[in-house]
């Protein structure tokens, strides 16, 4: 997450906003993103609303890690549309800022 704020900077000026979505309780979120400095806007999905639509969320039940979030990095564009989707298993594999960046040019966003 602190890789994404310290591009912050280069996704603001792509026109871009740079939004987390937790599976955590928002008081459980909030504590977290204030004991790491977390400066870009952080969502709670504790219900499991959103995280199914877009195929975020483990819905295996016979998996450990049933109905938890998975680490997914999307480009959605003004009018709903998806243009970028990459879903991770692995939720210690993260995506460099500079690849979503990449991917946020390809786009045309």
């Amino acid at each position: 997450m602190a890789g994404f704020d310290a591009a912050l900077p280069q996704f603001e000026a792509a026109g871009a906003q740079v939004v987390g979505v937790s599976g955590d309780a928002w008081q459980a979120l909030a504590a977290w993103k204030a004991q790491n400095n977390i400066k870009h806007l952080q969502l709670s999905d504790f219900r499991r609303q959103m995280l199914p639509a877009y195929g975020a969320l483990v819905t295996d039940e016979q998996s450990p890690i049933f109905r938890y979030p998975k680490r997914a990095y999307f480009i959605i564009d003004r009018s709903g549309v998806v243009k970028f989707a990459k879903v991770l298993d692995n939720p210690l594999d993260l995506l460099e800022p500079q690849e979503v960046l990449a991917a946020l040019k390809a786009s045309g966003q």
